[in-house]
């Protein structure tokens, strides 16, 4: 097994250094840097503009291969380069990067655990009226806009804190800026903001994962080992758990790291409507400045924690799958 993931991540390195790349070539050739000083009244001297750009490694003048050069090679230092404002990346990227990643880790564990824990009861009452009603409830979230939906967490909240007369459930921001005192009320201050945003990402994850689990369950059911299982003597829960999810679950696996980016551009409206301030608020700016090396440092991350959910992805497929192994 180790060497079958020595392989995958070394195809994975690869990939990530490709889609980096590729990420820069788009980026220089869609966006404009010299657009976003033009508006400015008095407009600056040509020759500073050019000066400003060319410091910044952005200078549609300089051919494009040398850009990318220059920006690759300060990238395997972890140097980004330099935002249109003239400030670091880096400092930028590890600023948001806790944020973006505590929204999405937190929503995705939670809702991708529930999601097969409910797709899998579900298959196993299916057609019973949990079944219809759970159904039911997925395709709902499912038709809902990531963006609908946060808004109407948000309108929820407000109502809620109306009838109680008092701020429960915070809905702006990932903290209180004012907060006073020790470990737990930082603690409850962060929960609080993060119930909203997390329950936006969540809920949307786990209508899709026990929509797949659902399907993926019911096709093992009527299997011929499980009900060899039976006539061993093994009770039906421990047959259903120890032999039909787990090979249940190995498709899951695969879903799991294609729909990661999909997670992640929800998390972009998510973060708008709360007022994170993470990579996909970031993103949103950057591409409004023609901010180059910022965007290409949010595809970059994109595309990390895609590689990564993919490489996680086989870890699990190699785990529930002996075949896999050898």
């Amino acid at each position: 097994m180790t060497a079958y993931l020595a392989k995958r991540l070394g195809y994975y390195a690869v990939l990530l250094v490709v889609a980096v790349c590729l990420s820069y070539l788009l980026a220089s050739t869609a966006l404009d840097p010299r657009a976003y000083f033009a508006g400015r009244k008095p407009p600056p001297p040509l020759a500073d503009v050019n000066a400003h750009l060319t410091a910044l490694g952005l200078n549609d003048e300089t051919p494009l291969p040398e850009r990318l050069w220059h920006w690759f090679a300060g990238a395997v230092h972890g140097d980004f380069g330099r935002t249109i404002d003239d400030t670091s990346v880096a400092a930028e990227f590890g600023r948001r990067l806790g944020v973006s990643l505590r929204l999405l880790l937190v929503g995705t564990v939670l809702g991708t655990a529930f999601g097969i824990l409910a797709g899998a009861w579900t298959a196993v009452r299916h057609y019973r009226l949990s079944d219809r009603t759970v159904t039911l409830i997925s395709f709902l979230l499912l038709s809902t806009p990531t963006f609908l939906l946060a808004v109407l967490l948000k309108i929820g909240a407000i109502k809620l804190n109306s009838v109680l007369g008092t701020d429960l459930i915070q809905f702006t921001g990932e903290k209180d800026p004012d907060l006073q005192g020790g470990l737990l009320a930082v603690l409850r201050d962060r929960g609080v903001h993060l119930l909203l945003p997390t329950l936006s990402i969540g809920l949307v994850t786990a209508a899709a994962y026990s929509r797949y689990q659902r399907n993926t369950m019911l096709d093992v059911l009527g299997a011929d080992y499980l009900r060899t299982a039976r006539a061993k003597g093994l009770s039906r829960r421990t047959t259903l758990l120890k032999h039909g999810l787990r090979t249940a679950l190995i498709p899951m696996s695969t879903y799991f790291s294609y729909g990661f980016l999909a997670l992640f551009t929800g998390a972009t409206f998510t973060e708008i409507i709360f007022g994170w301030h993470g990579m996909g608020e970031w993103l949103v700016d950057s591409i409004g400045k023609n901010d180059v090396n910022s965007v290409v440092a949010v595809s970059t991350f994109a595309a990390f924690v895609v590689l990564l959910s993919g490489f996680l992805a086989d870890i699990l497929h190699a785990a529930l799958d002996p075949r896999v192994r050898t």
